[in-house]
């Protein structure tokens, strides 16, 4: 725990909080409402009102703008000065009438109308739609002012910047608060934005840096911690106009260079207490890795940990610079030393310790400035990245979510977090793979996965027991990281598109539901509260929990696609029972997608001019996408430097017909742009086409995949590739001339004959025992058509031996046929999930499906300690569990004697809420002995209850135990259980000091034979 103290420490040094406001003892103050309007004067596109004392201020900034502000004593402020909110230019021409005891204030888009008596303002689009209407006046007590507005019967709320755990689904009955609170864990909010939109149609922000309180209940209420009011509202047809509007008053996400889309890597490097003595150029080792285990690297932090300082720091630069990637810098130090460090080579600041300026501004002023460090000394673009940030810092930074503990729940909670951030204009929000403390092997291959479908990512190392980098936990980890972080790769020009969109827009990459299917009632509740789209293409629903299935997946109106299995799915449709081995992330692609990718880099520099650009085509009626591309590094692109190239897809909307893929001419210039390159076109079709063409002449089709990889034109159609994709070669194309590809007599995506292909599917839990032979089951269902006979076969990991292929007979609509395979592990494969492939080919048609299969070690033979056993699976609150030792501090056997209430234990288990130890007992176990409690080393921590699951289900849970507790006896019945496990619990929020001893741990088993 030393580590976590010693940042919490660091952080109380930085920061004190806000005032705490009045006394337990002082009584509430009296709030005063706004009283009769007693005074109306226009100036142009400014309004001044009088209400008694109280002035208010209106201020058209444009025509789908207006500021209100309110000074209560009739003397205007402005905190934020020029902060946040940037100059907008000439204000929009404005009218106003009274109407009776309504005066009404107008633009070409918006009306603001005043009623008099009390004064009330409401708001409405030029036609008459109320955007929305106060219940009551402004409100205030000399210490908050709020806003009190009527709620309409379905409106849904969003926003409110960062909201750890939340925000990607509506915050309608909730209550959030805006404000900097360092907690960041569920529930916390450390990168709070004082904006809310509203699915009516509009936006507010609150020009403040005060915090508050915005109560989405009815009537909603919306307060800030300051005498005074001051709120920007937006109005627009849909959300993305009303962030739009909001992000072009505070400013446009920047937009990062292509390695800051890329993963980076941040360590302390000059000595360090976990690592022991290191230089900085020791960080050109771990970039080696990298290349070693073929793996992306964008940058690295070199400095990261307290008191680590640097040197050799031109040295280090140019290194990381020969390995394909950039340095980055901690700010430990402030920034007064920036500019020689950006000299030397620094290329992204993370800032920390470093924040400057008075309460909440400090972010936002540490963030310009460091922004405009890197900027003002080098060529290279802003890059910076900040764990508490406020308005305005989307335009110089990514947001991320403060340091935490990895492991599933970590996964959970920040799934909603950052696409709900999008919705505040935080374009770029990210979290630490698998946290910055505890984790597993797991734990940081799942936060991989659907990590590496946000724009910005980083692994940090420094604070963990040991190095976090995606290639330390061997296989098969390595490769499915590679895997990943590779597809991240690919995927760069579809990402970075996106960058620049929300550079011009404002929206973000990283979307809910909600943003893109506002009508869809179940994208805005809890139902969606676990996915996210990447773009508008990617579906992807991360796997959150310690499983190989998948439930609740949400899929909305349209047609997706399965990315892996090309199994084609109608929306609206909850899917349950997903398969998701290990290496398997839920991915769907949108119907009508066409992703522009970089096929087979490592790095963006391995995209050269020249190099094949690849569409990954999903056809359904008429789609497109505008690939937007510059030289990736510079700032070029502000005066002009860039090019946009579209590409149009026609196809029928469903079955048999063309395909045509458009792809238009390459407009604009920047430094490195291609003159030509080669286009490869992926269609996902289903069905082999007659013929292709390109420009209009036949290109020839190859006889196999062999001659199609050797061809420089051609096609090829691969029917086991995701049931069937169509591979086009164009050869050497000018980028400036457009041309066309046309599929001829093929299909939509879904075949000729939607509906016609089976789907395969195996049932959850299957387990098979090293050594024995044991039947695993794979089901094939028919589609909403007949489907021919199939051939069925298994393929299963090296070493491993399965039975013969089998067939099923035809199969009508709505049924299914299940086979058993007999499936024989080696007696020396590694226990836990193993991945098995199921291949069904039926009337010319393909369909594979990968699932899991658990291998179980042998179970044990007669009595066994369970510290002597081997574990199927293990998590830890804090580190790993240890074997005969107490859980330590956060390294592998750095724990003591296990020692509970004095009395020192030789065997048993050391583990640390939460944790989960799971074993297999094959049936031939009688039961189960220990003494448990909090170990002694603990010194006065720890809340803690203990269980035992037999076959997932509770047997024996113990009481909630403290340090001080007696320590209490376990003996437990556990005839016929295949698997147990010991799990430790926390009683309260927090798991600090909750070191828990399965001491003297036995399972009482029955000898082999």
């Amino acid at each position: 725990m030393t580590a976590v103290l010693a940042a919490v420490a660091g952080l109380l040094l930085t920061w004190t909080g806000p005032a705490s406001g009045a006394r337990a003892a002082d009584p509430p103050p009296t709030a005063t409402t706004v009283g009769d309007l007693t005074g109306f004067a226009a100036h142009g596109a400014e309004y001044d009102l009088t209400a008694g004392a109280a002035r208010i201020r209106v201020d058209f900034v444009r025509d789908d703008t207006v500021r209100i502000r309110l000074a209560p004593d009739g003397t205007f402020t402005d905190p934020t000065g020029t902060d946040i909110v940037l100059p907008q230019g000439p204000p929009p021409h404005t009218s106003w009438h009274r109407d009776g005891d309504t005066y009404r204030m107008r633009t070409a888009k918006v009306t603001l109308l005043a009623h008099a008596h009390p004064l009330r303002f409401e708001l409405r689009r030029a036609d008459g739609a109320v955007l929305w209407s106060e219940a009551k006046g402004l409100t205030w007590d000399g210490g908050q002012t709020t806003q009190t507005l009527r709620r309409g019967a379905t409106e849904q709320f969003y926003g409110a910047g960062m909201q750890n755990g939340r925000g990607d689904t509506s915050h309608r009955d909730h209550t959030v608060q805006v404000g900097v609170d360092y907690d960041w864990n569920d529930g916390g909010h450390p990168n709070s934005v004082p904006f809310y939109l509203s699915s009516a149609g509009y936006g507010v922000f609150r020009d403040t840096y005060a915090p508050g309180t915005y109560a989405f209940t009815d009537p909603v209420t919306t307060t800030e911690q300051e005498n005074r009011f001051d709120a920007y509202y937006f109005a627009g047809d849909n959300a993305k106009q009303v962030i739009g509007a909001y992000t072009a008053l505070t400013g446009r996400p920047f937009l990062p260079p292509l390695y800051g889309l890329e993963v980076g890597d941040s360590d302390c490097y000059l000595h360090n207490a976990n690592r022991g003595e290191r230089h900085t150029l020791d960080a050109l080792k771990v970039a080696d890795g990298y290349l070693a285990n073929d793996m992306p690297l964008g940058w690295m932090l070199v400095n990261d940990g307290y008191g680590c300082g640097y040197e050799n720091l031109p040295q280090t630069a140019r290194g990381l610079r020969q390995r394909g990637a950039q340095l980055g810098m901690w700010t430990q130090d402030g920034l007064a030393t920036l500019a020689q460090q950006v000299k030397d080579g620094q290329r992204v600041a993370k800032l920390d310790v470093a924040w400057v300026g008075d309460g909440y501004k400090f972010a936002l002023d540490g963030c310009k400035a460091a922004y405009q460090g890197i900027e003002d000394n080098s060529d290279a673009r802003g890059f910076t990245w900040a764990p508490e940030s406020w308005s305005g810092a989307q335009r110089c930074g990514v947001q991320w979510s403060g340091d935490q503990s990895g492991g599933w729940d970590y996964i959970r909670w920040q799934i909603p977090t950052y696409a709900g951030a999008t919705m505040s204009g935080l374009a770029y929000t990210t979290g630490d793979i698998d946290g910055i403390f505890g984790g597993s092997p797991q734990t940081y291959t799942r936060d991989l996965e659907w990590k590496s479908f946000l724009p910005t990512v980083m692994s940090m190392d420094g604070w963990a027991p040991s190095d976090k980098q995606p290639f330390r936990y061997g296989e098969p980890y390595t490769s499915v990281n590679r895997r990943y972080l590779k597809l991240k790769e690919a995927l760069l020009p579809y990402l970075y598109t996106y960058a620049e969109e929300a550079h011009r827009t404002g929206v973000g990459p990283v979307r809910p539901l909600a943003l893109e299917y506002p009508g869809d009632p179940v994208a805005a509740g809890d139902a969606a509260k676990y996915e996210f789209l990447s773009g508008q293409d990617f579906l992807v629903a991360p796997v959150y929990q310690d499983s190989d299935r998948r439930d609740g997946i949400y899929l909305p109106k349209g047609t997706w696609t399965d990315y892996w299995s090309g199994r084609v799915y109608r929306g609206p449709v909850t899917v349950d029972g997903y398969s998701a081995p290990l290496d398997t992330l839920p991915l769907f692609v949108r119907a009508g997608a066409a992703i522009p990718m970089w096929q087979g880099i490592r790095s963006y520099r391995d995209h050269t001019p020249g190099s094949t650009l690849t569409w990954d085509v999903y056809p359904q009626g008429e789609s497109s996408f505008t690939l937007y591309e510059d030289d990736g590094v510079t700032r070029q692109h502000r005066t002009g430097a860039y090019a946009r190239q579209r590409v149009d897809v026609r196809a029928p909307r469903a079955g048999s017909g063309d395909v045509t893929v458009a792809v238009g001419a390459s407009t604009g210039h920047y430094q490195g742009k291609a003159a030509a390159r080669g286009y490869e076109l992926t269609v996902h079709t289903g069905s082999a086409p007659a013929g292709v063409t390109v420009a209009g002449r036949p290109v020839p089709r190859a006889a196999d995949r062999a001659a199609y990889q050797a061809a420089e034109r051609g096609w090829w159609y691969d029917p086991a590739d995701r049931q069937g994709v169509v591979h086009v070669k164009t050869g050497t194309r000018s980028t400036g001339s457009a041309f066309t590809v046309r599929l001829r007599g093929t299909s939509a995506l879904g075949g000729r004959r939607p509906g016609a292909v089976p789907a395969v599917t195996a049932p959850d839990g299957q387990q098979v025992t090293a050594g024995t032979p044991g039947p695993v089951a794979v089901q094939v269902a028919a589609g909403s058509r007949p489907t021919p006979p199939a051939t069925v076969s298994l393929t299963a990991p090296h070493g491993w031996t399965v039975s013969a292929a089998r067939t099923t007979g035809r199969l009508t609509p709505g049924t299914a046929r299940r086979l058993t395979f007999t499936v024989t592990p080696p007696r020396d494969a590694p226990p836990g999930e193993s991945v098995l492939t199921a291949t069904v080919v039926t009337g010319g048609t393909t369909v594979t499906q990968c699932f899991a299969v658990t291998a179980l070690p042998p179970p044990p033979d007669g009595d066994t300690w369970a510290s002597d056993m081997v574990w199927l699976r293990q998590t830890n609150g804090w580190g790993p569990p240890e074997r005969d030792r107490s859980n330590g501090e956060s390294g592998a056997s750095d724990g003591h004697p296990l020692t509970l209430r004095g009395t020192v234990h030789a065997k048993g288990i050391g583990a640390h809420a939460d944790s989960d130890i799971a074993v297999n007992l094959g049936g031939r176990c009688i039961s189960f002995t220990a003494e448990v409690g909090i170990d002694d080393e603990t010194a006065g921590h720890g809340d803690v209850t203990f269980t035992v699951t037999a076959d997932g289900r509770p047997v024996w849970t113990s009481p909630a135990l403290t340090e001080a507790s007696a320590t209490v006896p376990v003996d437990v019945a556990l005839t016929g259980a295949r698997v147990a496990d010991l799990r430790i619990d926390r009683v309260g929020t927090s798991n600090s000091g909750d070191h828990g001893d399965w001491a003297a741990a036995r399972f009482h088993c029955r000898p082999a034979g």
